[in-house]
């Protein structure tokens, strides 16, 4: 199938052109919640790419940007397409050399230009007033992110700033620095070829638009085509590099764990794995991740005392002492007990206070091993423990520093969240 069919099978698949009727924002709200499940399940997905699709629909792009289609190389992951062979010289294009007219540019940086357009026009179009803005908005000094969508509509504010925190705040937050970040952070230091799109990790912006435009926004002809095509290559793909006459495409992973991030009320997920990769591709590249952070395959596999103290990063020794338990780090480590008293934000919980060897953290401190208040998926408290000044002698006074309170100020908080 040529580009240009392609792009005629996509744009078929939209709705009817026009706005809809005007419904009641919480079945909007609804709706929007149900799209943004479908999206994050395209940018999680680990079946075997759609190599038709994704080739038919990055020609489609290779046209529009004023490109013949490209001979098509597939690896099995990211890291594949920086392999010997499959490298070349990024692309560097300065205002100061770069060529007077678009049309000679090199081409990937003629689908930079031509994406970037078509970004800030959908954005421009969803931040204007319009079907997305006609409730009236609430002046709520409360944080939106911590309420629940339909609270949120309940309370007065409008249907577009819930719909920025449920839908495109939870997928650029799911997708584009939970999934994606880590990848992007384990290849930043290999030799890629040149500009890099991300295919499913592409969810984020492509998603938010075609739930946008699913719930009545109305987007040009010109842009609708365009974000068709994308949409079908974030459905079909992993990462790919468009280059003049050839593009390198990954295929997805095939394994990816996560959790939802304790506390999320707009369905945010991260990356996270105690046995293994979070993320793996099938020539065995990915990453580990212990909790939406990155670590080294040791924190997972194998985390000892020795390791722990040798870690320069202070991130990464807390996860594998997480990762050991706090109880028996604490043991291993043979820290010295400073005193304990009962968590006034916790009843039936202890406050635990040691003194933290230096080595360890850089200077003189000690370490608060507390109690989470908020209650893990399988019903459990979560042991975690908090640097605090070696200053501090008492274990209640360690738990208000950590809040920014006194001792007496934490002791008469009905109950630490």
């Amino acid at each position: 199938m040529s580009g240009s069919s392609a792009l005629s099978a996509h744009s078929a698949k939209r709705r009817p052109p026009g706005r809809r009727t005007i419904e009641d924002p919480r079945v909007l709200l609804d709706r929007a919640i149900e799209l943004r499940g479908e999206w994050l399940g395209k940018a999680l997905c680990t079946l075997p790419a759609d190599r038709p699709t994704a080739e038919s629909a990055i020609s489609a792009l290779y046209e529009m940007a004023g490109q013949s289609p490209p001979r098509f190389v597939w690896v099995e992951s990211p890291h594949a397409a920086t392999l010997p062979g499959r490298s070349r010289e990024p692309l560097r294009l300065r205002a100061a050399t770069a060529p007077v007219l678009g049309s000679d540019w090199p081409f990937a940086a003629r689908l930079a230009s031509l994406t970037s357009s078509l970004r800030s026009g959908l954005d421009a179009r969803t931040r204007r007033r319009g079907l997305m803005a006609r409730w009236p908005f609430h002046p709520a000094t409360r944080t939106i992110g911590s309420f629940p969508p339909q609270e949120s509509l309940r309370e007065g504010l409008s249907l577009e700033e819930v719909l920025r925190a449920t839908v495109e705040d939870s997928l650029n937050g799911s997708v584009h620095e939970a999934l994606g970040g880590p990848l992007r952070a384990a290849l930043a230091s290999e030799h890629t070829p040149g500009l890099t799109w991300y295919g499913q990790h592409d969810a984020h912006w492509i998603g938010n638009h075609q739930i946008r435009r699913a719930l009545g926004r109305a987007y040009t002809s010109l842009q609708n085509e365009q974000l068709d095509v994308w949409a079908a290559i974030a459905g079909a793909c992993g990462w790919w590099w468009p280059r003049e006459d050839v593009c390198v495409v990954s295929e997805r992973p095939v394994a990816v764990h996560t959790e939802p991030v304790l506390g999320s009320v707009h369905g945010e997920i991260r990356p996270h794995s105690g046995k293994g990769h979070a993320i793996r591709y099938a020539d065995g590249w990915g990453v580990h991740s212990w909790h939406g952070t990155r670590v080294p395959e040791w924190v997972v596999a194998e985390p000892t005392v020795d390791r722990i103290v040798a870690e320069p990063n202070a991130e990464v020794r807390r996860c594998a002492i997480e990762r050991i338990g706090w109880d028996v780090y604490i043991e291993r480590a043979g820290l010295d007990l400073v005193s304990t008293a009962p968590d006034p934000g916790n009843p039936g919980c202890e406050l635990r206070l040691y003194d933290m060897p230096a080595r360890l953290w850089g200077g003189a401190t000690r370490v608060l091993l507390a109690v989470n208040g908020s209650v893990e998926r399988d019903g459990t408290r979560r042991r975690y423990g908090l640097s605090v000044p070696a200053a501090i002698a008492d274990p209640v006074s360690a738990a208000g520093w950590s809040y920014g309170l006194t001792g007496a100020q934490y002791s008469a908080l009905q109950r630490r969240t």
